[in-house]
């Protein structure tokens, strides 16, 4: 098939987050991965991996040891979800995304594979997108002879398709709430399914955690006999600044006495604690016998690349798009916010899907800004901005409703003063569909 023929392809299995009783090929355990990844070989043990689950950060994260590895000259596989404006994004190595040639080609390999297994009656049902997504990156890192892959979880971690990996070092990054509807109300049933991912005797780095996430965690580890980095506890901050929303810190590694300095090129104060994570990962590859020199660590974090997350498209007045889907990656941006404006008007387009705590979010957001503009992505999952206002406006001094997300973009626009701030957040699907806009706007200006 043909790269447009792979996308319908793989559109044509549904949401990636689909609930178990929608469709016969959502189903919530590793037997389908499990199965595909046999028939193929097992290309997910043909390189060493790191395995990185989560609820905020883990993205960062994923893409801080990545870059790290890179600069250190491993030549590298990178696995994340979601995309934001293209699905190529998801699979990357050395740092470049998956050509339309080599995804159609990865694709035919796995339909091909699939349609064999259903065949045999191996299978119980076909095998979900995300795990057909998962099932290329195995296999395509296997063919690009990966140094070393980076994989971040989809969705949880006990029962999400990356969790056959059986990895060199496995990561935690901050766990709040989230999916509750999968993965449990509590942060107790959260973390437990977060730890999910943890394997027997495979060192962990813990980023730092609530009292209950902790001691989940934790309990887990001691079951599995994993030697426990807790980034809190085994770093210690000797400096830090704060430029253009930016943080630059001297760190040094209490066991040993190593320090580095660290200049992170993504906005937020809270990056610190991902670059960290990554960093006390990669300092965990050294002792088990991995090359990777400080000099490459200081850089790898330097470099990093993570679109959408607090991304700056232009100054005066600045506009950023910001995926904060949550309540805990809202409080970030409304420190963030604090931190760094001050002065002048903040400008809010906000647009969330239907299983997001929207009321909860809004609470923490909305009474900061000076207007919030509620649109919707372009996604059947979106809640209407008519039934958005509805449930938050009360939240906002001011508000309006643009259900065009493009056309409410313009109008910020053409209110904003070069001293003020407009922010899109609320879904990383809006935060894509804007970029792209954004992007072709500029075109369109630049002739």
């Amino acid at each position: 098939m043909n790269y447009d023929a792979a996308v319908r392809y793989l559109l044509s299995l549904g949401r990636e987050l689909a609930a178990p009783t929608q469709a016969a090929a959502a189903k919530f355990d590793l037997e389908n991965i499990a199965m595909l990844s046999e028939r193929l070989g097992r290309p997910d043990r043909a390189y060493p991996s790191a395995h990185v689950a989560g609820t905020n950060g883990k993205g960062s994260t994923a893409a801080f040891l990545e870059s790290i590895l890179r600069h250190a000259g491993f030549h590298t596989g990178l696995n994340t979800s979601p995309h934001l404006e293209k699905i190529n994004e998801r699979i990357r190595v050395d740092g470049v995304e998956i050509s339309d040639s080599d995804f159609a080609k990865t694709l035919t390999r796995i339909q091909s594979v699939i349609e064999e297994l259903l065949a045999a009656g191996q299978l119980r049902a076909h095998p979900t997108y995300f795990e057909c997504v998962t099932a290329m990156a195995f296999q395509y890192f296997a063919e690009a002879r990966a140094d070393f892959a980076v994989f971040e979880v989809g969705l949880g971690g006990r029962l999400d398709a990356t969790n056959i990996l059986i990895p060199v070092v496995s990561l935690i990054s901050r766990i709040d709430f989230d999916h509750e509807n999968f993965l449990g109300h509590s942060l107790r049933e959260i973390a437990g399914e977060k730890a999910g991912i943890l394997k027997k005797g495979v060192p962990v780095v813990v980023a730092e955690q609530r009292p209950e996430a902790r001691e989940v965690i934790l309990r887990r580890t001691q079951e599995l006999g994993c030697t426990v980095v807790e980034v809190p506890v085994s770093y210690r901050v000797d400096h830090e600044s704060l430029t253009n929303g930016c943080v630059r810190a001297q760190i040094t590694e209490i066991s040993t006495g190593w320090s580095a300095t660290l200049a992170l090129p993504l906005p937020g104060r809270f990056q610190l604690g991902n670059a960290l994570t990554a960093l006390a990962a990669a300092r965990t590859l050294v002792a088990r016998g991995y090359r990777i020199a400080g000099d490459a660590i200081e850089q790898g974090i330097a470099a990093a690349v993570w679109p959408g997350r607090l991304e700056q498209l232009q100054s005066r007045p600045d506009i950023y798009v910001d995926g904060a889907h949550n309540p805990g990656a809202a409080r970030e941006l409304a420190a963030f916010w604090k931190e760094n404006f001050a002065g002048g008007k903040i400008f809010l387009l906000y647009g969330a899907l239907r299983d997001k705590a929207v009321d909860e979010i809004a609470g923490l957001l909305f009474p900061l800004a000076a207007e919030v503009v509620f649109t919707e992505p372009r996604t059947s999952r979106a809640i209407s901005a008519a039934q958005l206002s509805e449930i938050a406006a009360h939240h906002a001094g001011q508000s309006s409703v643009i259900a065009d997300a493009e056309q409410a973009l313009d109008y910020l626009v053409s209110k904003a003063r070069p001293e003020d701030a407009i922010f899109v957040t609320g879904s990383l699907y809006l935060v894509g569909q804007l970029r792209h806009y954004w992007k072709q706007r500029a075109q369109v200006a630049a002739g």
